[in-house]
């Protein structure tokens, strides 16, 4: 019985239906298309174009957004060249104008940089008040004192009871809350600040063996 051949399969291995290409001449037959090439750069140039102006509309609208946010020109508030600034000396009305928006300046303000010195004045200052005496109402009598003086109090008169808890009966399961004393008053210094106490105490040792 015969077999069927490839064309009745539809497998045809040969396709017919492209043209071939003599490859005899060593260059292309065919110009390129010129329309086409000329589309191209025209529709290049024009979305070139409108960019361009989109992007300066932008700058406008934001620019006058801007300007209309800074108010009107003012001694304070102009538009000048870096270049032609040239060395600005010291003006006086310029940094007390400064430091005028600086007092204004809304907090949080910007942290510096300067060596852990900002946290160890906050703990100088803190100590100032937890290891001396001072007024919190004059008028009325006030005083704050020490921790120190206030830990002794403490130990010698003890602190007022609280009265009793009253509440509901406990579930099954269930236990009273129990408060545990702090083993430390809160405050750790910095390495900057024992690093300085270091210092200090070298510096001290030192004084005292001359």
């Amino acid at each position: 019985m015969p077999s069927p051949s490839n064309g009745s399969l539809g497998q045809d291995p040969e396709d017919h239906g492209h043209e071939e290409i003599d490859t005899s001449l060593g260059f292309e037959r065919t110009d390129v298309r010129i329309v086409g090439v000329l589309v191209f750069l025209a529709a290049l140039g024009i979305f070139v174009v409108v960019s361009a102006v989109l992007c300066y509309g932008i700058g406008e609208v934001i620019n006058a957004h801007l300007n209309k946010e800074d108010g009107p020109t003012s001694k304070w508030a102009q538009v000048v060249h870096i270049r032609q600034l040239g060395n600005m000396p010291s003006n006086p009305a310029m940094q007390n104008k400064v430091e005028q928006l600086m007092q204004r300046f809304p907090t949080p303000r910007l942290l510096l940089n300067d060596g852990d010195q900002t946290v160890a004045n906050l703990h100088a200052r803190e100590n100032l008040l937890l290891d001396h005496y001072s007024w919190i109402n004059e008028a009325k009598g006030e005083v704050r004192i020490p921790i120190a003086r206030a830990m002794e109090i403490i130990a010698q008169q003890g602190l007022p009871a609280a009265p009793p808890m009253t509440g509901e009966p406990l579930m099954t399961g269930d236990s009273r809350p129990v408060v545990t004393l702090p083993l430390t008053d809160g405050f750790a210094p910095t390495g900057f600040e024992q690093h300085e106490a270091e210092q200090r105490a070298i510096t001290a040792r030192e004084e005292a063996s001359r």
